[in-house]
């Protein structure tokens, strides 16, 4: 299990020589850095936590670097608003696969959330990626970017995205690492979709949300679960407000699905290399890891195994998620 490059953890100026000798790359990191980045072919979010090669670690001072494979065929850059994110999937090649960094925190951050399952082409070509972020005691002071590197644009309300053409002997395959599976506590319905819950039916009867989770003292860093054909879906927990009644999370949640709190990880670090055993993970083209991870879990100074990459305000593996590693492997056909 191996990443392109050597190493993952750049200095600006050793970022700003790979740009310059017209490397394709993904980058992440502090807003101070990424914005002395010459125009080339990258895209970035900003983040100041990684999966770096010592393990978690909380950094203004590198930037993360992902290189796109020499074999691969071609690029194309491309920023989406609101309005033409919903192409994303359509404009990815037949053969490759997409990458997408979404600010978080933004209208397109909640338009994707949302209304991703619903897109033209939605899972048909392989699309992963991550939203961007702060550090955690700016999160009121400053806003999540992206950047966009053929123009060197930042923004905080546009999305990015690099599609990456792989040759026809070559294929791309997303998985995602979770911990978590569903509990045997309480079934519970939502009555709205959205990140934001009043009301939702418990087992079969209508509570108000906020007001249920204090009274059953529910730990909220475990997530909610819900069972997608098959695929574990977390959705976290943000925020309980008992004065307006209602519960706020990471993702959204959508009505018709049937969710239930998750069972506790016992130990996180053996868990997840156990996993990741099981479940076959070689090359790692790219990776990242959720920001709840890294903070429940004290994933300072740890391994994840030999995976790198940014720690983020949530992962995309065809559609967001929560409290999940997802990985990118490209493979030989």
């Amino acid at each position: 299990m191996e990443n392109v490059m050597e190493k993952v953890m750049y200095k600006v100026d050793e970022v700003i020589d790979l740009i310059q000798q017209n490397k394709r790359l993904l980058l992440s990191g502090d807003e101070s850095l990424l914005k002395q980045l010459p125009k080339g072919n990258w895209i970035a979010g900003t983040i100041p936590y990684f999966m770096a090669e010592e393990g978690g670690v909380c950094t203004k001072d590198e930037i993360q670097v992902t290189e796109i494979p020499e074999y691969a065929e071609e690029i194309k850059c491309i920023t989406y608003d609101i309005a033409s994110i919903k192409n994303v999937y359509k404009d990815g090649y037949e053969n490759g696969y997409t990458v997408l960094i979404i600010p978080g925190l933004s209208d397109a951050h909640l338009s994707f959330a949302i209304n991703a399952p619903d897109y033209k082409q939605f899972a048909t070509k392989p699309l992963i990626g991550w939203i961007s972020g702060v550090q955690l005691d700016e999160l009121s002071k400053v806003s999540p970017k992206t950047y966009f590197g053929p123009d060197a644009v930042l923004s905080d309300k546009n999305a990015v995205a690099m599609h990456v053409k792989l040759p026809t002997t070559k294929y791309a395959e997303i998985s995602i690492t979770n911990l978590f599976k569903q509990g045997y506590g309480d079934t519970i319905e939502f009555v709205e979709s959205g990140f934001c819950a009043k009301e939702a039916i418990i087992n079969g009867k209508l509570q108000n949300f906020a007001e249920y989770v204090t009274l059953k003292d529910i730990d909220t860093r475990l997530p909610l679960v819900a069972d997608y054909n098959g695929i574990m879906i977390n959705i976290s927990f943000q925020n309980i407000d008992c004065k307006l009644g209602c519960v706020k999370f990471y993702a959204p949640v959508f009505t018709g699905m049937e969710y239930q709190l998750a069972l506790p990880v016992n130990n996180y670090i053996e868990q997840f290399t156990d996993l990741i055993k099981q479940q076959g993970i070689e090359e790692v083209a790219f990776s990242c890891n959720c920001i709840l991870n890294y903070l429940y879990s004290e994933l300072e100074g740890k391994k994840t195994g030999n995976i790198t990459g940014p720690i983020t305000f949530g992962e995309i593996a065809y559609q967001l998620l929560n409290q999940t590693m997802v990985n990118l492997e490209i493979k030989d056909i």
